[in-house]
């Protein structure tokens, strides 16, 4: 019988269980007692946060990631994000990706009025004496590498904190950070799997 799980990623861990470099870094197998084979469907970088997959099956895992699911992130962005910046992120930026340019498809993005209650992150954000910060809300179906803080970048408003808090259908919940929930299955879209 496969297992499935939601796991809101703390900062600074790593989206994977196992790390064979000599650095000591801090991996999801230390946050709970998962299942042998366990694997995290997609990932978060390090310095990420938010809603993370994870399963003991396999075929769960290529159906996610071949489905091009939709996944919402509340940035904070260092000032006050304009309306013309939500504008240029609605119609597509380009970044850089591997060594050259890409323009990001367009996606659906708005500032987030109201403060997100996410918890304090695990390493400080800088405080508001180096001027005001703001949140906004990007949803993308694609996953370039680092594409939203390149994204927020390329319209003048670089992420602070990046908080994923939806893939498909399936939402971060009231989840807190380093926090575990185990689900029957993944209610990405109208289906279950």
């Amino acid at each position: 019988m496969h297992r499935h799980f939601l796991l809101f990623k703390p900062y600074g861990y790593l989206s994977q269980f196992i790390y064979e470099l000599k650095r000591k870094k801090k991996l999801l197998g230390e946050l709970y007692d998962f299942p042998e084979g366990t694997m995290a469907i997609g990932r978060l970088d390090e310095d990420s946060e938010g809603l993370l997959l994870l399963t003991t099956d396999g075929m769960v895992s290529e159906i996610v990631r071949s489905k091009k699911v939709k996944k919402e992130y509340y940035v904070q962005v260092d000032g006050i994000i304009t309306p013309e910046a939500i504008e240029q992120l609605q119609k597509g930026v380009e970044i850089g990706f591997e060594g050259g340019k890409y323009i990001t498809k367009p996606c659906n993005a708005f500032i987030v009025s109201e403060i997100p209650d996410f918890g304090p992150r695990a390493k400080k954000i800088r405080d508001e004496r180096h001027g005001p910060t703001s949140w906004a809300s990007i949803t993308i179906s694609e996953g370039k590498f680092r594409q939203v803080r390149k994204m927020t970048a390329a319209v003048g408003f670089p992420t602070l904190r990046l908080v994923r808090v939806r893939i498909g259908n399936v939402y971060l919940q009231n989840l807190k950070a380093g926090e575990v929930l185990e689900v029957p299955s993944f209610q990405l879209d109208n289906e279950s799997i």
